[in-house]
């Protein structure tokens, strides 16, 4: 039963399809909770991305959930899906939330290249 609550092997984390930024930002999400229930709810984020972000909440929901996610900051709302249900504690449930379509800008945060850039330090190519 506690399935979701593993997080994703480092193999996983290599293939980000973007860069991850620790940062807190509020944000307002609404759907239905475990119980069936309609919920507004209040959140900070944790770690936010290109395509989604981790934040906690207080409102139980389910793996696979559809949520509903505003920036307060510039008003725009973007569907999610809960992909991710992890641990409990005094701030909330961590979840993972993924944007349903790409929105890289609904931060207001610029996303560094997830692969690494060739570094001039490193081996030089052979020159024929």
């Amino acid at each position: 039963m506690h399935d979701n609550d593993t997080m994703p092997s480092a193999d996983a984390d290599n293939r980000r399809r973007s860069s991850r930024v620790f940062t807190r930002i509020p944000v307002k999400i609404r759907g239905v909770n475990a119980d069936g229930n309609k919920f507004r709810e209040g959140c900070q984020t944790i770690v936010v991305n290109a395509h989604g972000g981790l934040l906690y909440m207080n409102e139980s929901v389910e793996m696979g959930a559809q949520v509903q996610m505003t920036n307060p900051a510039s008003d725009e709302e973007q569907e999610c899906r809960v992909v991710y249900l992890g641990d409990n504690s005094d701030k909330g449930q961590r979840v993972g939330l993924e944007f349903l379509s790409p929105a890289p800008h609904f931060w207001g945060v610029e996303f560094a290249d997830p692969t690494p850039s060739p570094r001039s330090s490193s081996s030089p190519s052979p020159r024929r």
